[in-house]
């Protein structure tokens, strides 16, 4: 006779298994068509993003396509401010640049020659020999490695355009998508499943507000460092490092990196050594503090779950995992609990996120 605890342990595995199973082909099939599947996801992103401000413009009688031309003709209008800025910081500081580093090349010679490597002229100069030497013997290796990153750059493009069309459709028309795709479902789940909808998306758009704040903070952080320690272009980094911190963990070593760089050329070992240290801070403070706390709260999730999660959605999916994981977890965790309280009787979704109906309402519209 099998024991009670026993068969209770098997049902509870063989369900375990079935769900593991179903999760799998899901990942799967998103897998090989991450073409699709990932720049979608970044649309619903942005759409959680932009989708604040194309709501009040809808509240000021906006049609809700001008709405969305003007949200996103606002934010491409934005991003080319910051690249003129860029452009013309670098333009104004483009020749004290390039003779600093001249400067600083030299400097790293004679460093290189006189340091504990005693790597002279003559060594340099051989380097680069068996490195040319490399090169000419491996043409075939460079252009089949130069035609994969043509085809990733292509693969890119494709994907961008995908992404900016899926959010100006969602920006404009998501209600409608929205109820296609739920008419799937039986009558009687419809407005349930609404409900939880409307959690989970309250919960994704407070998951990005306080994205944008990490992003604001790394970028204020390595802008102050750069300021104290006189690095050039240190307006251009502020720019950089808010636009590169939307990308977990790699954005800020990217800003720290272009950050360490220029303040070698200008300052030397020592300020290149204290910007990286400074980046290293900002690095630590993100993704044991910031990212855990805020982006913990906001998406109603533990500051654990968020630290777990980051470093397995990095482990299975590398950068997309840990860019995606949070706000997956968000909304599922969001859903599901909107969705079992509506099922027991309690408080609707709407009423979980404490949103105020307008905010509420609109939110879920994605309109």
């Amino acid at each position: 006779m099998v024991p009670p605890g026993l068969k209770t342990a098997s049902d509870y595995a063989w369900r375990f298994l079935v769900v593991v199973a179903a999760l799998a082909v899901v990942w799967l099939g998103l897998a090989y068509f991450s073409t699709v599947s990932v720049p979608v996801a970044v649309a619903l992103l942005l759409t959680a993003l932009l989708g604040l401000p194309a709501t009040w413009l809808k509240s000021k009688r906006f049609r809700p396509a001008a709405a969305t031309a003007t949200t996103m003709g606002l934010v491409t209008v934005f991003i080319g401010a910051v690249g003129v800025l860029i452009g013309t910081t670098i333009a104004s500081q483009w020749r004290d640049l390039g003779d600093q580093f001249t400067a600083a090349a030299d400097t790293l010679a004679d460093g290189l020659a006189t340091g504990p490597l005693h790597v002279g002229s003559s060594a340099l100069a051989g380097y680069v020999d068996t490195v040319m030497t490399w090169a000419k013997g491996s043409v075939s290796d460079l252009a089949g490695w130069a035609a994969q990153a043509g085809v990733g750059v292509g693969r890119f493009v494709a994907g961008a355009a995908i992404t900016l069309l899926s959010t100006a459709f969602f920006l404009t028309s998501g209600r409608r998508l929205w109820g296609s795709a739920s008419r799937l479902l039986p009558g009687q789940y419809r407005d349930r499943a609404d409900h939880a909808a409307l959690a989970g998306w309250n919960a994704l758009q407070s998951y990005v507000k306080a994205q944008v704040i990490v992003a604001f903070i790394d970028a204020m952080g390595i802008f102050i460092g750069a300021l104290v320690l006189r690095v050039p272009m240190a307006f251009a980094l502020l720019a950089f490092t808010f636009i590169t911190a939307f990308i977990p963990v790699v954005g800020a070593v990217l800003a720290g990196c272009l950050a360490a760089a220029l303040a070698f050329v200008s300052g030397g070992w020592v300020s290149a050594v204290i910007m990286i240290a400074v980046t290293v801070l900002v690095v630590e403070i993100e993704g044991h503090f910031l990212q855990p706390l805020l982006l913990g709260k906001a998406a109603k999730l533990h500051p654990l779950a968020v630290l777990l999660g980051l470093a397995a959605g990095a482990t299975i999916a590398g950068i997309v995992g840990a860019l995606l994981v949070i706000p997956v977890l968000a909304f599922a965790f969001a859903f599901l609990k909107a969705l079992k309280e509506e099922g027991t009787g309690g408080t609707t979704g709407a009423e979980v996120v404490h949103t105020p109906p307008v905010a509420g309402r609109t939110g879920a519209d994605l309109e």
